[in-house]
């Protein structure tokens, strides 16, 4: 690809990279020339001249058969290369099998692989080639064969920490909403993502792997007579160091200049594209135990008055994390329900535990963490003991994920009218092309222009705004029943927010489609909104109709974010206002309710018991031993975010293409 060309250019524009780029290819060239012109002249044996030094008639002096070690030199090049690049690919190759092997294993078989790799690690590279060559023989294969078994365990480690770094990001949460398996995306997703590091490490593996060839060949384990390289004549000439040391330093040259060109142009890729090389690697974490089943009882979800199944279904929803003094609980208790149509808002501080709501209901929180729930339920289907491959059918038809980071949210080495194609191909079994046309469709369906030619272009020629319409748009490829949204509008202007935000609310009125809408903006909830969720601490604290938000919010939590939002009426030479002291840690929850050490009304009550949510009026619940009666301090900020509401709309009233440019 372009990006990718414009990289690898950049490094060979370095003063580094590109003197050991000419280096390189100085004797890439002399390996393939060199046998062709001095081939014979090589292997001439003149009995008249053995073992003599260097000469106008041999330059480097002859061996002990009288042939010019010169000319030896320059054809073992070839030889040398070979085995050396050899040996880089086959370790390379295993090194990915092995590394990649997890992704795609069941748990325990993936957990004996990775254990195999960290004991092999922990050996030295070259004990390790020593061991394997007295296993496979003398020889040039078996010391291949050696070299190539001694680098794999650090080329698998590597690939495990850069295929767990890149499976954190949003595209691959998003293939795996699809429903996506495991060995394509592994092929598709996560290895194109890391081709280039690998490649920048490989490259610094070939100058280890020609050292240590030509040091098994140097102890007769490696290449064997008449066959030679820079190692066997290394070995041949250090007998006569003392008299004559030419024989001896030529062929120790030839292998350090050609290791350091290998060593410094990867180092200079490392250097220009900003990956990490074998000697920074990170090592990976021992796997935890599972956790016991946490039978902690939590309250039902709370069901508006209808008749209709909900879309989704939550009972006493716990995600717990394994940690150095147990387990850690982050979301505790959770419980709502989402019906066909409803759009349902939640909201709290950073932390709170939303996202990872979400996350547990749309299957992509992964072990060792532990998501258990006394009823969690996507159209009728039980999500914790289904079929993974029913699960995987319904999820990635039925449900669309709108992620926080609209660049995080794609692959960036795959065009995105492939990336929404591939919906349409796994679960509607459409043709390559057919499932492109309708990928251009929905491009087209939220207004993204020119979708023809943006069907074609990658991640990066879009703007934020730009992108978050993609997303949508891929959740549409099949037919959504709910689309979770989790911070959709971060980091983009007004505008293009109010573009987005009113993109989804015309799905939802087209479709009857759920959306269950994750922000920090609690005035964005109450106007896209039917229902809030106020969470802290990993418990929903406070639930009622968007509505009634800013005149009947009674719990001590709500009203504190509401009265921290300013409005146009805000004094601004008195300082705004805040919640005194932070948010608990997960893993330090206090006994009692978990807003208690911030609350002005915490009694010992409070400090005592953690409060269940309790119905105070039709569809409001609260879990709040002193809930507030007054509400006419929330009227005055209702009426300055409507009036900031009024003239936000009036500066973006007209539907523009703000996003449409190339970022």
């Amino acid at each position: 690809m372009s990006a990718a060309r414009s990289r690898w250019s950049s490094v060979a524009r370095t003063p580094v990279g590109a003197c050991a780029g000419l280096l390189l290819l100085a004797v890439v060239v002399l390996a393939v020339l060199a046998p062709l012109l001095w081939g014979d002249r090589a292997s001439v044996v003149d009995t008249a001249a053995i073992q003599q030094g260097p000469s106008d008639a041999h330059l480097l002096g002859t061996d002990n058969l009288g042939r010019d070690i010169f000319y030896r030199v320059l054809v073992a090049t070839r030889l040398s290369l070979l085995l050396a690049v050899t040996a880089t690919l086959l370790g390379v190759a295993l090194g990915l099998v092995l590394g990649a092997l997890p992704s795609v294993l069941p748990r325990g078989a993936g957990r004996f692989v990775t254990s195999v790799v960290n004991i092999a690690v922990a050996f030295p590279g070259l004990l390790l080639a020593l061991f394997f060559a007295v296993i496979f023989g003398v020889g040039a294969t078996g010391a291949v064969l050696a070299i190539g078994l001694a680098m794999a365990p650090a080329f698998a480690r590597l690939t495990q920490t850069l295929s767990a770094s890149v499976a954190g990001r949003d595209f691959v949460a998003a293939a795996r909403t699809v429903g996506v398996g495991r060995m394509r995306l592994l092929v598709r997703h996560i290895l194109p993502n890391i081709a280039e590091p690998l490649a920048v490490n490989a490259t610094i593996g070939a100058g280890a792997s020609l050292l240590a060839f030509s040091g098994l060949s140097f102890l007769g384990l490696g290449v064997q007579a008449p066959e030679y390289d820079w190692g066997r004549l290394l070995g041949e000439g250090l007998g006569r160091i003392n008299l004559t040391p030419a024989p001896a330093l030529a062929p120790c040259v030839a292998v350090v200049v050609t290791g350091l060109a290998f060593n410094l142009f990867g180092e200079a890729a490392a250097a220009a594209l900003g990956v990490r090389t074998l000697s920074r690697q990170a090592v990976g974490a021992r796997p935890l135990p599972p956790p016991a089943q946490d039978t902690a009882a939590g309250t039902a979800a709370h069901r508006p008055d209808t008749d209709e199944r909900p879309v989704l279904a939550v009972e006493n929803l716990q995600v717990a994390f394994p940690g150095p003094a147990g387990w850690t609980t982050p979301v505790r208790g959770v419980s709502f329900a989402v019906h066909p149509g409803e759009a349902v808002g939640v909201v709290g501080e950073s932390g709170s535990g939303k996202s990872l709501t979400a996350m547990a209901v749309s299957r992509l929180v992964e072990h060792p963490a532990q998501v258990t729930a006394r009823r969690l339920e996507f159209t009728g289907t039980p999500l914790l003991d289904s079929d993974e491959r029913e699960l995987r059918r319904l999820l990635g038809t039925s449900l669309a994920m709108v992620f926080q980071d609209p660049m995080s949210s794609f692959n960036p080495v795959t065009s995105m009218g492939r990336q929404l194609a591939e919906v349409a191909e796994h679960h509607q079994h459409l043709s390559r092309s057919a499932a492109f046309a309708r990928a251009v469709d929905r491009l087209r369906a939220v207004r993204v222009p020119a979708p023809e030619r943006r069907a074609r272009q990658y991640p990066h020629e879009f703007s934020g705004g730009m992108r978050q319409r993609a997303m949508i748009g891929m959740g549409l490829m099949g037919d959504p029943r709910l689309i979770i949204a989790d911070e959709p509008t971060t980091a983009l202007d007004v505008t293009v927010q109010r573009q987005v935000l009113r993109l989804l609310t015309e799905v939802r009125d087209e479709r009857a489609t759920a959306i269950l809408l994750i922000s920090h903006d609690i005035t964005v909830i109450a106007r896209t909104c039917d229902r809030v969720l106020v969470m802290y601490a990993g418990r929903i604290v406070e639930d009622l109709p968007a509505a009634d938000l800013f005149t009947a919010a009674r719990h001590p939590y709500t009203r504190a974010l509401l009265a921290a939002v300013p409005d146009l009426d805000t004094d601004r030479d008195r300082p705004l206002a805040v919640i005194p002291g932070r948010p608990p840690e997960p893993d330090r929850i206090p006994r009692g309710c978990a807003f208690a050490p911030r609350c002005p009304s915490a009694d010992d009550h409070c400090r005592r018991e953690d409060p269940e949510p309790v119905t105070h009026t039709v569809g409001h619940r609260i879990a709040c031993w002193h809930p507030s009666q007054d509400a006419t301090e929330l009227v005055g900020i209702e009426a300055g975010i409507e009036a900031g509401a009024e003239a936000g709309a009036g500066a973006g009233a007209e539907e523009t293409t703000t996003g449409g440019g190339t970022a």
